[in-house]
């Protein structure tokens, strides 16, 4: 007797209008019931030089700096909750209750702003005299992403450097980017500014610190290169690396042991390897 049931399958499943909302799927985010997301460019920079700084802890760090001056910020009701914010009358400077897209508009669509954007006049960098007692401190050799010296602050702050030392010429401005990628580190760190690497590195080490240049192809391991109780860790932009005459003013060449097939890894991820090692060989 053969069997008269039949299997039952819904004329219209969820996952059946998944597959067709994807079939239909136009660039850019489209579809026929769902408009394209509309593209926002960021706005002109702020006016007198101000730097535009975006996002719940960039914003809460730059608050809570007394180094800081905020001269104007676009806030939600939400971020306003967030930040702890109870009157906006209270703030000593220029501060307006807005809806996000409003902060899109100055920001772009593209910012990650969660709320809030303030405007701010820029850190002063300080000059490498100012450099106290730190023990250990980050050199970058024109790295120029602003997403990476971001992550390298927030990596610096994490492990308790005492600076990070750049060049003035082939290194990011402040921006909301390096602030973003930060996450509020940027508040937290001494930035010193030098002209002349190779002379800082001669000042680093009449300080009584050794200086580590980080390379893929070090003759030794870092971790065996460690020596004193001041460490700097010099690091090279993405592709090139140090440049020729860095590598030959650091104290030593050091590389970080990796057994893998892939050698080299982005410079903020090798900055945090290496501010660990160093934390570790200072702490015993």
């Amino acid at each position: 007797m053969a069997d008269d049931k039949k299997t039952h399958t819904p004329k219209d499943s969820h996952y059946a209008k998944l597959r067709r909302a994807y079939r239909d799927q136009k660039p850019g985010g489209a579809s026929p019931d769902r408009p394209a997301r509309e593209t926002v460019p960021a706005g002109p920079d702020p006016d007198g030089g101000l730097v535009r700084l975006y996002g719940i802890h960039t914003v809460r760090a730059a608050l809570d700096n007394p180094h800081r001056k905020i001269r104007r910020m676009l806030v939600t009701r939400n971020a306003m909750e967030r930040l702890g914010i109870a009157e906006l009358t209270a703030l000593p400077f220029a501060a307006e209750l807005v809806e996000p897209r409003a902060i899109d508009r100055v920001t772009g669509r593209d910012a990650v702003h969660q709320g809030v954007a303030i405007e701010a006049e820029p850190l002063r960098p300080k000059r490498l005299a100012a450099l106290s007692g730190a023990r250990l401190v980050l050199v970058l050799d024109q790295v120029t992403d602003p997403h990476n010296v971001g992550a390298i602050m927030r990596s610096a702050v994490a492990f308790d450097a005492g600076a990070l030392i750049t060049t003035s010429r082939h290194s990011p401005q402040e921006s909301g980017v390096l602030a973003k990628s930060a996450s509020g580190a940027l508040e937290q760190i001494d930035l010193i500014e030098v002209k002349n690497l190779a002379e800082a590195l001669g000042e680093l080490h009449d300080a009584g610190f050794q200086t580590i240049g980080l390379d893929s192809d070090g003759p030794a391991r870092i971790e065996s290169t460690f020596a004193g109780d001041r460490i700097a860790l010099v690091l090279g932009a993405e592709g090139k690396g140090l440049r020729q005459k860095t590598r030959d003013t650091v104290t030593a060449l050091a590389r970080l042991d990796m057994p893998g097939a892939i050698r080299s890894l982005n410079v903020s991820n090798a900055a945090a390897i290496a501010l660990y090692a160093a934390r570790k060989f200072l702490s015993e």
